[in-house]
């Protein structure tokens, strides 16, 4: 089965990683509610937000992870390949998912 173009394949990573990253600065610089005046009427509302503020910042940040790591993987030659069970990835699930660790039976 032909594998993916990994120059095509890292550029579209690396397009990604940057992507996430400044996703991921815009979160941080959003402020974190805690110079708000205690007796602010929406107090209840700013936290929710912050909750929603923090759990897309740990999605953006997991998938940030499986970039590096798919970057990784492309350095060590092991790119395409199954963490789980060591068979080749598909293609065209690699094309979907470039940032894919497992095979379609390990997903």
């Amino acid at each position: 089965m032909p594998q993916p173009d990994l120059t095509r394949v890292r550029d579209q990573l690396e397009s990604e990683r940057a992507d996430l990253t400044r996703q991921l600065d815009e979160l941080s610089s959003v402020g974190t509610g805690d110079d708000l005046d205690e007796n602010f009427a929406d107090t209840a509302q700013v936290a929710a937000e912050q909750v929603e503020t923090r759990t897309l910042a740990a999605q953006l940040q997991d998938q940030l992870d499986d970039v590096e790591v798919a970057l990784a993987r492309i350095d060590g030659g092991t790119y395409g390949t199954c963490e789980e069970c060591g068979k080749e990835i598909a293609a065209p699930r690699l094309e979907a998912m470039p940032s894919t660790r497992f095979c379609i039976d390990h997903a």
